[in-house]
């Protein structure tokens, strides 16, 4: 019985890894923690959902956003370029530091009606700036840091 918990485990250990080097080996991946600021929120949590360690990949126009711990191919979340405004950034505080990889800077950013923080590294937060100013000329792109 412990022999078939084992192998279960590892059989679920080995799908993950094989997930997550598909989507890397295509390339445009980083590292990337989300959670959505929602305006109904409780007081007991801020409004904020709860961090969920994860991955984006640039395609396009738009980040595809996936959870590390999951099996689907499809994304979770997909921010589009095209009217993205970063409303600002901040290190993490407290016990969010604890929940997060570390030297994480986090990003607020409204897609739409939505608002989600997305906390990446250094080198990571450089590309995703970059690929903002790449938008297309005429695309509605705030630059980055500005509250609208």
């Amino acid at each position: 019985m412990l022999a078939a918990v084992v192998l279960l485990v590892a059989l679920v250990f080995g799908v993950l890894t094989l997930r997550r080097w598909l989507f890397v080996r295509a390339g445009g991946t980083v590292e990337c923690s989300l959670r959505e600021l929602r305006a109904d929120g409780d007081a007991a949590d801020g409004g904020h959902g709860p961090w969920r360690l994860g991955f984006g990949r640039y395609k396009g126009d738009v980040l595809q956003w996936h959870r590390v711990f999951g099996f689907r191919r499809r994304p979770r979340q997909v921010i589009h370029r095209r009217g993205l405004v970063v409303a600002g950034r901040r290190v993490p505080q407290g016990e969010e530091a604890a929940g997060l990889l570390p030297d994480v800077t986090i990003v607020e950013v409204r897609d739409g009606g939505r608002r989600l923080e997305l906390a990446m590294g250094a080198a990571a937060l450089t590309g995703f700036l970059a690929w903002l100013e790449a938008a297309p000329p005429g695309s509605p792109v705030d630059p980055p840091g500005q509250d609208s």
